[in-house]
């Protein structure tokens, strides 16, 4: 139980899901932009941090919605 509450509680930077999903992150961005993926700006060089549960709910979103079209 542990282990779950950890992954829920991870937080991710651009960089780190652009190499998990093999996007740029001109990708990532935008979609952070467009409002898409909730994230935090921490300001300056550390840039945007996201959540894993978010990230999660990001993409089985994405996925619902290619299969209902």
């Amino acid at each position: 139980m542990v282990d779950r509450r950890r992954q829920v509680d991870e937080w991710l930077t651009v960089q780190e899901i652009c190499e998990h999903l093999k996007v740029s992150d001109q990708t990532v961005r935008r979609w952070i932009k467009a409002g898409d993926l909730p994230a935090t700006n921490l300001g300056g060089k550390a840039g945007y941090r996201v959540r894993s549960a978010d990230l999660q709910a990001f993409l089985q979103q994405r996925r619902e919605g290619k299969a209902a079209a």
